[in-house]
């Protein structure tokens, strides 16, 4: 769907930008509550190999940055052409301010292409 969106020059807002707070629990086992009993998180994020290399990426980088998995994720999101802005869902103050933080986070090319590459598209879902 994004390269199609790129190629007819139409805008991408992305929803659920940190995949229901995975990314941004990336580098921890924390569950929340809700991502332990909800069937949807399943059906998403089924590819458990992949998405563990995906979040291993994203916890090494905020690592090395020394910042939150979050802003690392959301920096890459905003680094991708097409994208305007993400749909970000805040509980926290913490959370608008990872939001607005990664604003300013210029990965390089080496951290894009290394979060980049483990990731296998997926079908859109409905």
């Amino acid at each position: 769907m994004n390269p199609l969106c790129r190629d007819q020059g139409v805008g991408i807002i992305p929803w659920s930008p940190l995949a229901r707070g995975l990314l941004a629990r990336a580098g921890s086992d924390e569950v929340t509550v809700r991502a332990g009993s909800d069937a949807r998180i399943e059906a998403l994020y089924t590819d458990a190999d992949n998405d563990r290399r995906i979040l291993d990426r994203v916890a090494q980088v905020a690592r090395e940055r020394q910042v939150p998995a979050a802003q690392v994720a959301l920096a890459w999101l905003l680094q991708q052409p097409g994208v305007t802005a993400p749909i970000v869902g805040a509980t926290k103050d913490r959370h608008v301010d990872d939001a607005v933080a990664a604003v300013d986070l210029a990965l390089t090319g080496q951290e894009l292409a290394f979060l980049a590459e483990p990731y296998r598209p997926r079908p859109v879902s409905h």
